[in-house]
């Protein structure tokens, strides 16, 4: 199959929280609480599971750890989201990633293909 991702998906076991989502037009929601596992990273987004819908277009703020002394806090929006089995599959998109952020994803990937 080709591959029409634009950046090589790694894979990442990271547990964040979403707390609020927000929109451009000063939309908030609040009390959001989700919990998320992400499954993969790349030099555009992550994708994660949780058991929430979330709504599309939104964004959230997030610390990214991609090992205990690499991390970096980004924005990121929610672009797409398939339901399955109970579970959702959420790609979100970084938002302004500094260039020096990206290089930090491939020196994660990197490392995990040594």
């Amino acid at each position: 199959m080709l591959e029409k991702r634009r950046s090589e998906r790694l894979p990442l076991n990271l547990e964040l929280n979403i707390t609020s989502l927000f929109k451009q037009d000063n939309i908030v929601i609040d009390d959001i609480n989700e919990g998320i596992e992400v499954v993969n990273i790349s030099k555009t987004g992550i994708g994660f599971k949780c058991k929430k819908a979330l709504p599309i277009d939104y964004y959230f703020d997030a610390k990214i750890e991609l090992t205990e002394k690499k991390y970096f806090y980004c924005v990121l929006k929610i672009v797409r989201i398939e339901a399955v089995d109970k579970v959702f599959f959420v790609g979100c998109e970084f938002i302004g990633l500094a260039d020096i952020l990206s290089k930090s994803v491939d020196e994660y990937s990197e490392e995990i293909k040594k």
